[in-house]
């Protein structure tokens, strides 16, 4: 447990990940696509829409975890 934070190594960790995901999803991603349409390069749009999927998959996993390590 972090005297400055008051978290442990754990959930700050996975706070981090999530928040780098988060941004990734809410202020980055589109904007990636909207490219990717504009020049007409569809393989760059399905790469750019598969990698939102993972993301989406990821900020799952890491929404879980945080639960756990709050219920743990």
């Amino acid at each position: 447990m972090s005297e400055k934070t008051g978290i442990n190594n754990s959930t700050y960790n996975i706070l981090s990940a999530l928040g780098r995901d988060a941004d990734f999803l809410y202020d980055t991603i589109d904007k990636y696509i909207r490219d990717a349409e504009s020049a007409n390069n569809s393989n760059l749009v399905e790469l750019w829409k598969t990698i939102r999927n993972d993301r989406h998959k990821h900020v799952d996993i890491l929404k879980d975890a945080l639960e756990k390590e709050f219920h743990s």
